[in-house]
């Protein structure tokens, strides 16, 4: 079972990789006291630039992947403290926004399919109402006049991630922002645009992290390492030898459109009012519209290792959303992209401690980084710390720690 927390609060801590997961826990470790170094060649550029936001712990559950549903459960209902705080330092929008999810099916049988989610969902506590497509149809009145049934969550939102990323760069960049139990502020974090090549630690039987070597031949000082560098987190170099990361890539393929005024009444911020998903031929698709009057659509998922956009992919959800949504037909194209998301085994990330004393590993978070990234930043900086927030429960914190432990699918775990 791992450990809960490191022996010593560090004075600084390294953050390997900016993206949205990186930044936040520098972001809850600069709140602790800790001044801190973050490491990124490109921040916020890989699955956090490509994200759509859905914070959707109940429309997002898959048969199999019951031990996800109370880490996610944990992080939506620690989201809303977690935007404040953002927002308090930056003074910037996130992009939050607390609309309801709809879920439509188009056939019978994507109808049938939401409906024994739904059965599913509701025997795990989560609430979900079915409605009619008339009364889908009154709620969102663009969407399509043929479909076959409809589940509301009115606990699932969004949130836009660049908007989010840009707002927490830009907490971490000010000159003082407020602090956990009374803790002096270090200052603004000092930022580093390469990888972190080497995590560097002391000699002997129990060694402990002293820093890292960078690819443009830096050393970084620091007591504390935390690497949330997503895929690049099991590269060689950066882990204990007898620690093993089991990550793959997942591609996911999404669209920026953008919705012309001649489609929207007077008032109208944009053609939906809250984050529409479906399943068109028992296939997911989704469009999150945001106030800039854009939506974006999404996803397609492959494990094919090429991270270019794929023509069918974008035929496959232009297709699809244009059978939930016509007016989609009439959309301008913005931006086609795809970028990978991390994977493991059992779809659970990788977070905690490992061998090496104030090493925290923080990735494998999948299609949920966004999701995840209010508890796995906590987390994250209360290991690394031991400072923990008593705003907020830590009642489930031993479990989430033992169910994402990082050494459990190394060759000498029990589990193994």
């Amino acid at each position: 079972m791992p450990p809960v927390v490191r022996h010593g609060a560090p004075r600084h801590a390294v953050v390997a990789g900016a993206g949205l997961i990186g930044l936040a826990t520098a972001f809850e470790l600069r709140r602790r006291g800790v001044a801190v170094t973050l490491a990124d060649p490109e921040p916020a550029s890989g699955a956090t630039y490509a994200a759509a936001g859905m914070l959707a712990p109940i429309a997002e559950t898959q048969y199999g992947q019951e031990g996800l549903y109370p880490l996610m459960a944990a992080s939506a209902v620690e989201y809303p403290a977690f935007i404040e705080r953002v927002s308090a330092a930056s003074g910037l929008p996130t992009g939050y926004r607390t609309e309801e999810t709809l879920v439509v099916g188009v056939d019978s049988a994507d109808a049938e399919s939401l409906q024994d989610l739904a059965d599913h969902q509701r025997a795990a506590g989560m609430r979900v109402d079915t409605i009619t497509a008339r009364e889908a149809r009154q709620l969102e009145p663009a969407l399509a006049p043929h479909f076959a049934g409809a589940i509301r969550v009115p606990t699932d939102h969004q949130v836009d991630p660049r908007l989010l990323a840009a707002s927490l760069i830009h907490a971490l960049d000010a000159p003082v922002i407020d602090t956990l139990n009374g803790a002096t502020d270090p200052g603004p974090v000092r930022w580093f645009h390469a990888k972190v090549e080497r995590v560097l630690s002391t000699r002997g039987s129990e060694p402990r992290v002293s820093g890292v070597f960078l690819d443009g031949g830096e050393t970084v000082q620091g007591e504390a390492v935390v690497l949330a560098t997503g895929l690049n987190t099991g590269d060689a170099g950066q882990l204990p030898p007898n620690l093993s990361l089991r990550l793959r890539p997942v591609y996911g393929d999404v669209l920026r459109l953008r919705v012309p005024d001649s489609l929207l009444l007077p008032g109208e911020e944009n053609v939906i009012a809250r984050t529409v998903r479906g399943r068109v031929g028992g296939r997911p698709v989704y469009l999150v519209p945001r106030a800039d009057r854009t939506l974006v659509l999404g996803a397609t998922s492959r494990e094919d290792g090429r991270d270019s956009v794929l023509a069918g992919g974008v035929h496959q959800l232009l297709r699809d959303a244009r059978t939930i949504l016509p007016a989609v037909d009439d959309c301008d194209v913005l931006e086609m992209i795809a970028r990978a998301r991390p994977g493991t085994p059992d779809d659970l990330p990788y977070m905690g401690l490992c061998s090496m004393d104030g090493l925290v590993i923080s990735t494998g978070h999948f299609r949920h980084g966004i999701l995840l990234t209010p508890v796995a930043s906590r987390l994250a900086a209360e290991l690394a710390t031991g400072e923990l927030d008593p705003a907020i429960s830590h009642e489930r914190d031993h479990d989430f720690l033992t169910s994402t432990d990082p050494a459990r699918h190394s060759p000498a775990h029990p589990e193994m």
